[in-house]
């Protein structure tokens, strides 16, 4: 079997699921920290090296204030839940805005050394392309994407990662991210087997 060595995440659908359930729309947010620990979970059972999380993005900053607090709070409970299992991480994002929570300081950098034998996943928070490529390729230390699966239905990059991901396939799981199952993954992989990978050759 053809396993992507490095899988993107987008994890949409958070407050779509939210007023589905009559709830806040900012309430969807911490639904969505155990679906990531288990597609992290799925992603180690088939031997994936390296797993990227969209978090949250520059413009994501716009809505309205209980919404931003919910999901800055859900990004640190995360990486701090996904802190527990044999990866090493690595947070990106712009750190000299007042929205990248100051928790998540400490996961700027990886130990390479220390790390080398570990999964790598990494998180984006508080991340925009265009910050990205305008501050020298902060995302460097990030490779090249094979497969990104995207949830919720929408099947747009959403401004994820644009160089890494300029040879990925792109698969969308119509269900909200808060109704994960592992099926969707394995689904996703299934798919991938069929995809002719040239990458431009």
């Amino acid at each position: 079997m053809r396993i992507p060595r490095h899988i993107g995440i987008i994890p949409d659908g958070n407050r779509r699921w939210a007023k589905d359930k009559s709830m806040d729309k900012s309430d969807g947010y911490q639904h969505g920290l155990n679906p990531g620990l288990e597609v992290l979970k799925e992603a180690m059972r088939y031997g994936v090296e390296e797993v990227t999380y969209y978090g949250f993005t520059v413009d994501n900053c716009r809505r309205p204030k209980e919404q931003i607090k919910a999901f800055q709070q859900a990004c640190t409970d995360a990486v701090k839940l996904i802190e527990n299992e044999a990866v090493s991480l690595l947070v990106v994002g712009n750190t000299d805005s007042k929205f990248f929570p100051e928790e998540l300081l400490p996961y700027t950098k990886r130990n390479i050394e220390e790390d080398s034998s570990k999964m790598k996943v990494n998180f984006l928070v508080n991340y925009g392309w265009d910050w990205d490529l305008r501050n020298g390729f902060c995302s460097k230390a990030i490779s090249r994407i094979d497969m990104i699966i995207r949830w919720g239905g929408m099947c747009r990059l959403s401004g994820f990662l644009p160089v890494q991901s300029v040879y990925a396939d792109f698969y969308v799981v119509n269900d909200l991210w808060p109704d994960y199952k592992n099926e969707h993954f394995e689904e996703a992989i299934k798919w991938y087997q069929k995809q002719d990978v040239t990458l431009g050759g």
